[in-house]
């Protein structure tokens, strides 16, 4: 990912912040009342407010720095969301079978992360490129595989590719679980910091933005 540092806000301050994610659903009503919704985005975009979790003046020093070291918008990096950042169900521990990835042709060797949301009637898959790095589990029918023998990752991408001799036959099932982070930057180049507001108990806004692959 260009203009991107791999590297992970500081955690104890992005587990008290607020945000979720976001839709950009168009309506448009007719004459008779009837709408017509659609959607301009295939994904969600992700935001939060870092601000609701700083609470000490150290706290917010480290921010400053984090936010000088990327140049405000200009570099990306990892957020944890303290809501989801599971492959699974909030904690639980990864299993290998938690999400499906696809199945095996045979001759396909890679295959991306994803969580699937939902089930009944629309199922969303978000794309995870930036999983947790020694927290991916992989199986194929239902059998674990072994990182570094059966398969290898890419965390900065995520992406599994099977090595040679291990590629998963035709139709079998490769399934996967993890942790993961969050592509994000900034939403702003200037950070506005009233210290005598701060100690008063007032709340720096501290905006964050996915960004996608």
């Amino acid at each position: 990912m260009h203009g991107f540092h791999e590297t992970l806000f500081p955690l104890d301050i992005a587990l008290g912040a607020a945000g979720g994610p976001e839709r950009a659903t168009e309506i448009v009503t007719t004459l008779t009342g009837r709408e017509e919704r659609n959607t301009r985005l295939a994904h969600s975009r992700r935001r939060w407010d870092a601000g609701y979790g700083v609470t000490s003046l150290a706290q917010l020093s480290a921010v400053v720095a984090f936010f000088e070291e990327r140049r405000g918008r200009l570099f990306g990096f990892r957020w944890r969301d303290r809501l989801d950042h599971a492959s699974g169900t909030p904690g639980a521990a990864v299993t290998p079978l938690d999400q499906a990835l696809g199945s095996g042709t045979g001759a396909r060797a890679q295959f991306a992360l994803v969580k699937t949301y939902g089930g009944a009637h629309a199922p969303y898959a978000r794309p995870i490129a930036k999983p947790v790095a020694g927290s991916v589990r992989v199986a194929v029918n239902g059998v674990e595989r072994v990182a570094g023998t059966h398969f290898t990752l890419d965390a900065a991408a995520g992406l599994v590719t099977f090595l040679p001799g291990h590629v998963p036959a035709l139709g079998a099932n490769v399934t996967a679980g993890f942790l993961f982070d969050v592509p994000v930057r900034f939403d702003t180049d200037f950070l506005e910091v009233n210290l005598s507001a701060f100690e008063a108990g007032a709340i720096p806004r501290i905006p964050i933005v996915e960004i996608r692959p």
